[in-house]
């Protein structure tokens, strides 16, 4: 593994007490930072931080990413634990069930879009003001391919997705002429704990999309995010950045 320093940066990353944010924050940790795991699961949270093994670097938070309240709290948790916060993955999402945009639930809908967009909005609007004053900042919004090409049968969430990638260029403009750094990744699907959302039906899609062949891994993903909140990122801000196997055709 290669070794990306993080010494003395504090993140925080949401929905990170299982799969794709346990993975970066471990990758986090192993890096020299310390971090923030934000997830609605109290028992997750719990294993997570037993698994981590880290207690002077680590902290949690129950968060509701949905309400502005819970999430306005959580930063003023996480900032008077770390005295400052550094890195923000917005990681946390939902597949929601598939099926034709057209029955699909209006409940089901607003949902999905609900978690996986307003939810990053929440933060980002949390935390991107502290970043402001310090002249400091490095953010990575997890959308995914489904945001650009469009999945079949999850429309809400390929339509989330897609909105999480014009977010992170319009509050990525709104603070380039800062030492802040806001990019996204658009992961292909990772086999974690969110395919038990989905029919096989569509996992069997995606993997079939694939060039590569099988599903991406989370370390994959986590190695990518360590580089992008680094010091060393200093330059680019705005971008979107693939990790889907091949499948990306823009």
């Amino acid at each position: 593994m290669n070794q990306i320093d993080l010494n003395g940066q504090c993140a925080i990353v949401t929905g990170g007490a299982q799969g794709i944010g346990l993975s970066i924050a471990k990758r986090i940790l192993d890096s020299g930072g310390r971090v923030s795991l934000w997830d609605q699961d109290k028992q997750a949270l719990n294993e997570a931080e037993t698994a981590l093994g880290s207690p002077d670097t680590l902290h949690q938070c129950m968060v509701e990413l949905t309400d502005w309240d819970s999430v306005e709290s959580a930063e003023t948790a996480t900032r008077e634990c770390f005295g400052h916060v550094d890195i923000l993955v917005n990681n946390a999402g939902i597949a929601g069930p598939t099926g034709p945009s057209w029955t699909y639930s209006l409940e089901d809908w607003r949902r999905v879009v609900d978690v996986d967009l307003n939810g990053v909005y929440y933060c980002l609007r949390a935390v991107i003001p502290s970043m402001l004053e310090q002249n400091y900042g490095r953010v990575v919004n997890v959308a995914s391919i489904a945001g650009k090409e469009g999945n079949p049968n999850a429309a809400a969430y390929s339509a989330a997705k897609a909105g999480v990638i014009a977010l992170t260029k319009s509050v990525a403009k709104e603070t380039a002429d800062k030492n802040i750094s806001v990019n996204c990744i658009t992961p292909a699907a990772a086999r974690t704990r969110i395919f038990e959302q989905v029919s096989q039906d569509h996992i069997d899609y995606m993997l079939s999309k694939i060039p590569r062949g099988r599903f991406v891994y989370v370390e994959e993903i986590a190695a990518m995010v360590s580089w992008l909140v680094s010091e060393e990122n200093s330059f680019t801000t705005g971008g979107v950045f693939d990790l889907s196997g091949g499948r990306a055709t823009y």
